[in-house]
C-alpha cells in the first residue's frame, strides 16, 4: 500500500510548494524508495492549454499529450521520471468527469453536489496513481492557497481521505511564510498561525510546518509555532532562501525533513540518501570554468517562468560543461535592423523561443539573419525553426511574399503551413499536435553527432509544420533537413550546412532535459558558444 504526502501552501501563493515536493521526493527516492508526485490545480480551466503565458507560465507537456502546470517539470528534473495525465488534475476536469457522469445517469438520480460527489472524484484521482505505479510514496500538491474559495473541495477531501487510510498511511505538510519586519527587527509569526488555524477549521492539523524565510529563525521561533500551531518542534522546519533551487534538497536533508517523513510513515528506507550525482551536479554549477552569454529572443520575457525549462535547460547543460550561462531575454518586438547588432554583438549564442501568433515574428527573422550571416551559434525550439525556415527562404533562397500561414494566411510562399489534420479542428483545447512522437536522424549530420543516434523521441506542442512542398528547394541552398517523423515525413530538424553551429527543431527538447541528463541540444549548443567565445577572444587578441 502506498504512503501519502499531501503538501498545502498559506499565507501567500509561490512560497514554492512544487520545489519542496520535488525535494523531498528526491530526498526519498534517493533513499531507495518508489516516489511519484501529482499536482491538483484549484482553477476550472481543465488545463493549462489555453492559458495565456503571462498568467500561468510555462504550458509543461507529457510524453502522453497532457498539457500541465509547469510545476510538473521540476518533479521530472529532480526525479528524472516521466509524468502523464494523471499528475495533474485541475477543478474544471474533476467538475467535466462528474457531470458527464450525472448525464450519462450514473448517479441514479440523486442530487449531485459538492459532497460528497465532487469529494469523491477528487479522492479517487488523487489514489488514481497507487494502481498505476506500485509506488512507495505518492506526494500530492495542492495548487493555491489555504482559505481560498477554490481549494476548499480538496482541503475537505484530504480530510475524508485522511481518516480513510488511517493515521501512519498519510501525512500533511503545510508550507507557510515567515516575513521578517526591519521596522521591527524581529520575524513575525502571526500570519503562519492564522493560516494554520484555517486549515484546522477545514479538519486537518498539519504533522509538519516548513517556514518560507529570508533568514534564519530562531529556536525560539520555533517553539512558538509549535504552541500556537500543535506541531512538534522538531518538525518545524526552516526553508531558508536558497541561491538556486537545486539546494533545496539539500537544505531539507539538513533540516532532517526527510528523516521526518520515514519516521511519522514508518518507511522502510534502504539506506541514507545517496545524493552524490546531485552534489556533483551542483559542484559543476557553482564553480564553473566558463562564462558564456546566452540571448534568449521571445515574445513573453516579462515573465520568466513563460520560458521556465528553457532557463533550466540552459543550467544543467551549463553544470555539464562546467560554464556559467548567462541567459539574457531580448523581446523580439524590439528587434528591428539598426538595433539588433547593438543588442547582440557581445554574445556567443542566440536561442529563439516557442510561442503563438504573429507579434514579434520579424524580430525573431532579424536576430536569426544576422546570427546567420556572421556565424554565430544559433539553436531555434519550434516556431524558432519555423522562423529559421522563413528566414532562410526570404534570404538566401531570395523568394518574395515568404511567410507561415499563422501570419500571413494569404502569404504567396507558405513555406510554414497548418497541419493537415488540423484543418477541421474547431476547438482549442487540447488539439494541437501534443506528446511525444519519434524521429528518424539522417547520419552525417550535426544533429546525429550531437545524438549519436538516428532514432529519438521528442515532445511536441503545435499546429504549424514545414510545407515539404519546398523541402527540395530549402536543401538546395544550404539548410537541410536533418529530421523526420518516419510515419507523416514531418520535418523535425533543419540545420544549416555552412555554418558553426545552426540549428532548428519543430520539438520542444527543454521538456526533456534532467539535472543529471542535461539534453544533448542544450549541452551541444553551450559548448558551441564557449567555442565561438574562445574563437572571438583568439582574433581580437591577434
Amino acid at each position: 500500500m502506498s504512503k501519502f504526502i499531501f503538501v498545502t501552501g498559506g499565507v501567500t501563493s509561490s512560497l514554492g510548494k512544487g520545489i519542496i515536493s520535488a525535494s523531498l521526493a528526491k530526498l526519498l527516492q534517493a533513499r531507495g524508495l518508489k516516489v511519484t508526485i501529482q499536482k491538483f490545480d484549484p482553477y476550472i480551466n481543465v488545463d493549462p492549454g489555453t492559458l495565456n503565458p503571462y498568467e500561468h507560465g510555462e504550458c509543461y507537456v507529457t510524453d502522453d499529450g497532457a498539457e500541465t502546470d509547469l510545476d510538473l517539470g521540476h518533479y521530472e528534473r529532480f526525479l528524472n521520471i516521466s509524468t502523464s495525465q494523471a499528475n495533474n488534475v485541475t477543478t474544471g476536469r474533476i467538475y467535466q468527469t462528474v457531470i458527464n457522469k450525472e448525464r450519462e445517469g450514473a448517479y441514479l438520480g440523486k442530487t449531485v453536489q459538492v459532497v460528497p460527489h465532487i469529494t469523491d472524484e477528487i479522492k479517487r484521482r488523487i489514489q488514481l496513481l497507487e494502481a498505476e505505479g506500485d509506488y512507495d510514496v505518492i506526494i500530492t500538491e495542492l495548487g493555491g492557497t489555504v482559505g481560498d474559495i477554490e481549494s476548499l473541495p480538496y482541503l475537505e477531501a484530504v480530510r475524508q481521505l485522511r481518516n480513510e487510510l488511517k493515521k501512519k498511511n498519510s501525512l500533511v505538510i503545510h508550507l507557510t511564510l515567515i516575513p521578517y519586519l526591519k521596522a521591527a527587527g524581529e520575524h513575525k509569526t502571526k500570519p503562519t498561525q492564522h493560516s494554520v488555524k484555517e486549515l484546522q477549521e477545514s479538519g486537518i492539523i498539519p504533522d509538519v510546518l516548513v517556514c518560507r524565510t529570508e533568514s534564519h529563525i530562531t529556536d525560539d521561533i520555533k517553539r512558538k509555532l509549535s504552541l500556537f500551531c500543535n506541531v512538534d518542534k522538531d518538525h518545524v522546519i526552516e526553508a531558508i532562501d536558497a541561491d538556486t533551487i537545486y539546494r533545496v534538497p539539500i537544505l531539507m536533508h539538513e533540516e532532517h525533513l526527510d528523516e521526518i517523513v520515514i519516521e511519522k510513515l514508518h518507511l522502510k528506507s534502504k539506506h541514507g540518501p545517496n545524493l552524490e550525482k546531485w552534489q556533483e551536479f551542483l559542484m559543476r554549477y557553482m564553480q564553473p570554468k566558463e562564462e558564456v552569454n546566452i540571448v534568449l529572443v521571445g515574445k513573453y520575457n516579462e515573465l520568466p517562468d513563460a520560458y521556465k525549462s528553457i532557463y533550466e535547460a540552459f543550467v544543467h547543460a551549463g553544470a555539464q560543461n562546467e560554464c556559467k550561462v548567462n541567459v539574457i531575454p531580448i523581446h523580439s518586438e524590439n528587434l528591428d535592423d539598426t538595433s539588433l547588432p547593438l543588442e547582440i554583438h557581445k554574445i556567443h549564442g542566440i536561442l529563439v523561443a516557442p510561442g503563438f501568433g504573429d507579434r514579434g515574428i520579424e524580430g525573431k527573422i532579424n536576430a536569426i539573419q544576422y546570427v546567420r550571416e556572421n556565424g554565430i551559434p544559433f539553436f531555434g525550439i519550434c516556431l524558432g525553426m519555423q522562423c529559421a525556415v522563413v528566414e532562410h527562404f526570404r534570404n538566401v533562397v531570395g523568394l518574395d511574399d515568404v511567410s507561415s500561414t499563422e501570419v500571413n494566411p494569404e502569404a504567396k510562399h507558405p513555406v510554414i503551413d497548418l497541419m493537415p489534420e488540423q484543418l477541421k479542428i474547431v476547438n482549442k483545447g487540447g488539439t494541437m499536435r501534443l506528446g511525444a512522437y519519434d524521429c528518424t536522424i539522417r547520419e552525417d549530420t550535426l544533429a546525429h553527432e550531437i545524438y549519436g543516434n538516428t532514432n529519438i523521441s521528442e515532445r511536441h506542442r503545435h499546429r504549424y509544420e514545414f510545407n515539404n512542398d519546398y523541402l527540395d528547394q530549402m536543401e538546395s541552398k544550404g539548410l537541410i533537413a536533418s529530421g523526420f517523423n518516419p510515419e507523416t515525413g514531418l520535418v523535425e530538424i533543419v540545420e544549416c550546412e555552412d555554418h558553426p553551429f545552426f540549428i532548428g527543431v519543430q520539438y520542444h527538447p527543454e521538456l526533456k532535459s534532467r539535472v543529471e541528463v542535461p539534453h544533448p541540444l542544450f549541452v551541444a549548443f553551450v559548448k558551441a558558444a564557449i567555442q565561438f567565445k574562445k574563437t572571438k577572444e583568439m582574433i581580437g587578441a591577434l
